[in-house]
């Protein structure tokens, strides 16, 4: 039985199938409290209009333990990226810091600039304490 594709109109059509895709993270929570769900949605769509599929989140506001919390669905991820789905910088990001991907070169940059801040800091206080 022949099911013609649905019209363009109607989301789900031969547009949506052949439109590009980008694995991104979209802002949920209040003020001061932020909460991420990295999901797939089309590229050109802002990060407030309908997802195609969430496919993890992130919590980047430390809980008693001080850890982030960030959960994934990798078999899901897989099957997009091998759909030809592009990565947003945080997420990718966050894939990489989860072992699924190598470690995003901002992640090296972030490192460093903490250990150079950290530096500076012990560098005041034996200053200070010198004084």
């Amino acid at each position: 039985m022949y099911i013609p594709p649905l019209s363009p109109a109607s989301g789900t059509g031969r547009f949506w199938r052949n439109s590009a895709k980008i694995i991104r993270c979209v802002r949920y929570g209040c003020t001061n409290r932020p909460f991420y769900h990295v999901v797939v949605m089309e590229r050109r769509k802002n990060q407030h209009q309908p997802v195609i599929e969430q496919v993890g989140t992130f919590d980047p506001m430390p809980n008693i333990y001080n850890e982030r919390l960030v959960s994934f669905n990798f078999e899901r991820i897989r099957y997009w990226l091998g759909k030809g789905a592009h990565l947003s910088t945080p997420a990718a990001e966050l894939l990489g810091i989860a072992g699924f991907l190598p470690i995003h070169p901002r992640t090296y940059m972030t490192a460093w600039r903490n250990r150079q801040r950290a530096i500076e800091n012990k560098a005041l206080e034996a200053e200070a304490e010198t004084s």
